[in-house]
């Protein structure tokens, strides 16, 4: 799961990114409504989270703009004004939650788990079953037959993806939109790196090979 955080203040920005990473979530941060929105309008995220008060631009004049062109994308709204007139504006643009600073992480984390099960990416299908491939989205477990699979963070992440989609080429760029975070070099060879991590520790000791290489457009994973 990919989450943009767009927030100016340094220390709230990192807080919440480090809580979704410790939670396994990719992090994104933007520091102004301009980043913001481009990246929440370039990029592959499930949810965004928006803070009102921005340097460059006011919080509502971005969510208008991401909800134009990406209605489906989920949004928390994260600030300081409490006022009952402001939740009432940002529902009726049609925010999908409000949390009021200062906050927990763990609501926070709560509210975003809850909004990816409403919209039917988390909590609401918590077992990926690729033939005789599974994985457990609470527990984190991964198993092929009997067999648990140990993976290590950005593995499990890349599975992930892939099982969501089985059966779907998916090219080298959108998983590392997906999976990875803005920061990471479009040209690097970290994509087929970790397929050959996940290649030995779910394909090598198996007769059918469930990871397979599209030549020339990217990998996909189907028990075909």
């Amino acid at each position: 799961m990919r989450i943009l955080i767009i927030e100016d203040e340094k220390y709230i920005a990192s807080f919440v990114r480090k809580g979704l990473q410790a939670e396994h979530f990719t992090a994104d941060v933007a520091a102004n409504g301009k980043d913001g929105s481009y990246l929440a309008l370039t990029n592959d995220y499930d949810l965004v989270v928006l803070d009102l008060r921005l340097p460059d631009m006011y919080g509502l004049e971005v969510f208008k703009k991401i909800k134009e062109a990406k209605p489906k994308l989920p949004i928390i709204i994260l600030t300081v004004e409490s006022e009952v007139k402001k939740k009432v504006e940002a529902f009726d643009l049609g925010a999908n939650d409000y949390l009021t600073k200062p906050f927990a992480i763990e609501e926070l984390i709560a509210r975003i788990r809850a909004l990816l099960n409403r919209n039917n990416l988390d909590g609401s299908v918590t077992i990926l079953k690729v033939d005789d491939l599974e994985m457990d989205l609470k527990t984190h477990e991964v198993k092929r037959g009997d067999k648990k699979i140990e993976l290590r963070h950005r593995e499990f992440d890349l599975l992930e993806y892939l099982m969501r989609n089985p059966n779907i080429v998916l090219t080298r760029s959108m998983m590392l939109e997906h999976v990875w975070d803005m920061n990471v070099d479009p040209f690097t060879n970290t994509v087929d790196v970790h397929i050959r991590y996940l290649r030995k520790k779910i394909d090598d000791d198996y007769k059918i090979k469930l990871l397979k290489t599209v030549h020339g457009s990217g990998y996909k994973i189907s028990g075909d």
